[in-house]
């Protein structure tokens, strides 16, 4: 399954938003059978998405269940599973066991994004997602559960950006993936209306080597798509890079526009030239 660039959350007990998140723009949705939706309307809630899982889909559609220690994950994926959603979100995941519970309890083709720093014991596990299952999409992140679970007041500094220990969940969930060879995914931008800020926050990202993010409003949706596409200006640099190494086979670092290029810069070339194919 290509890496979606953008993935927008929607609430499993609103089909309407469902249907309209269709046409968003989004390159998968994220169904919410868990902190979105309230305990009394959870088997409403699996109905609908399972209902919305069996017609037609332009895009990936996948479903965030609930954690599988809750008590909850068993009926969700019971009710959602016959109607094959693309991927499961795994909210609370720590770390290859946690992969592995769930892998156990799927069948076909269906993907896996667990969500990796929700809880402590999660930040001690970041690193042992690889090789545990070929369902793993990628590995992404959170910033509200997990200072909740350690009693911080918050995780962001007054500006908005993250305190340290934010940061380094960030970083470890990036490497994590990076160490399991699969995608590194972005968490969401709380404030929908700000749409400078999620540029600006979209673009680190994908500078700092994430390749798509989550999304909480379908405005978000067009920002983050444009934050992971790879630019014309930047397919041209990667095909040059290419091309060069093409031209002169056996090389180990050659010179192009005054600069140097090795193996690092032939094999990102790669990645970004396959990121801009998959965009379209």
């Amino acid at each position: 399954m290509p890496v979606p660039r953008s993935l927008l959350f929607v609430p499993g007990d609103r089909p309407d938003r469902m249907a309209k998140a269709l046409n968003s723009g989004a390159d998968a949705l994220i169904l919410d059978l868990e902190d979105a939706v309230a305990p009394a309307a959870k088997p409403a809630a699996r109905a609908s998405i399972a209902e919305f899982l069996g017609g037609p889909r332009n895009i990936a559609l996948f479903v965030r269940v609930n954690p599988l220690d809750s008590g909850l994950a068993d009926d969700d994926l019971t009710a959602i599973l016959p109607a094959r959603p693309d991927g499961i979100v795994l909210p609370k995941a720590e770390g290859g066991a946690t992969l592995a519970a769930l892998d156990a309890k799927l069948d076909g083709d269906t993907m896996i994004l667990p969500i990796a720093t929700e809880t402590p014991a999660a930040m001690f596990a970041l690193g042992s997602y690889g090789g545990v299952t070929d369902r793993l999409l990628g590995l992404t992140w959170g910033a509200e559960d997990l200072p909740a679970a350690i009693g911080a007041a918050t995780s962001r500094e007054s500006d908005g950006s993250y305190t340290p220990p934010y940061q380094l969940a960030r970083s470890l969930t990036l490497f994590g993936a990076h160490a399991a060879g699969v995608a590194a995914i972005e968490t969401v931008y709380p404030d929908f209306r700000d749409l400078d800020g999620l540029s600006a926050y979209a673009a680190r990202g994908r500078r700092d080597g994430f390749v798509g993010m989550m999304a909480i409003h379908p405005a978000q949706v067009p920002v983050i798509n444009t934050a992971f596409t790879p630019s014309a200006q930047e397919v041209a640099h990667a095909r040059a890079i290419v091309a060069l190494f093409a031209a002169n086979p056996g090389a180990g670092a050659l010179s192009l526009e005054g600069r140097m290029v090795d193996a690092p810069h032939l094999k990102a070339a790669h990645a970004l030239l396959a990121r801009a194919d998959l965009a379209g």
